[in-house]
């Protein structure tokens, strides 16, 4: 199965291991805030309505991103 590239990326209920962060600044330490760090398997559990922003099960908790924020985590590619 072909890597993702991003966060945005992934489709509802699809998994994929966090690489690396592209974003700056504050948004940086939000994401690192929130677990996404190198390792971390994230899950996308769904879109809202009009596909903005995401949910994402991260750690155990759901978190809710705008595509825009998920494009800078960069991901490895499906986790089982």
């Amino acid at each position: 199965m072909k890597p993702f590239s991003n966060l945005s990326s992934l489709l509802p209920g699809q998994s994929a291991a966090v690489t690396e962060l592209s974003a700056q600044g504050p948004m940086r330490r939000r994401l690192q805030d929130i677990g996404l760090v190198h390792g971390t398997v994230v899950k996308c559990l769904g879109a809202s309505p009009l596909g903005d922003p995401s949910a994402y099960l991260i750690r155990g908790a759901v978190i809710a991103l705008r595509s825009q924020d998920a494009a800078g985590v960069l991901l490895d590619g499906p986790a089982v």
